[in-house]
Formats: structure tokens, sequence, C-alpha cells
């Protein structure tokens, strides 16, 4: 192989890496998009939660009263 030859095959690695490190920045972004949306779905799942607690105990000291 010449020299030649071999500057064509790293050219074309180099382009394989930029593409794949790309690719790389493109998942960690929408991972880290997804972390935060899940995130925010379990806090809002956490407050329900909380409101949902709170009903409660005051539906059983109504019952309570009753």
């Amino acid at each position: 192989m010449s020299k030649a030859d071999y500057q064509e095959i790293i050219t074309e690695y180099k382009e394989q890496v930029r593409v794949l490190k790309e690719q790389v920045n493109e998942l960690t972004d929408a991972c880290k998009a997804k972390d935060s949306a899940l995130k925010r779905a379990l806090q809002k799942l956490e407050y329900t939660t909380d409101d949902l607690d709170k009903l409660q105990e005051k539906t059983d000291e109504t019952d309570g009263k009753l």
C-alpha cells in the first residue's frame, strides 16, 4: 500500500470517529433530557401522593367525627 492509501484510510477513520462522537453527544443529550423528564414526573408523583395522604387523613378525621 502506498502512503496515499494510508492517508485515505486515516482520513476515513477520522471521519468515522467524528461521526461517532456526534452520535455519542446526541445520545448523551437525549439521556439527560429523559432523566430530567423522569425527575419532574417523579416529583409530580410525590406531590400527588402527599396530597392524597393529606386528603385521606382529613377523610379519616371527618369519618371519626361522624
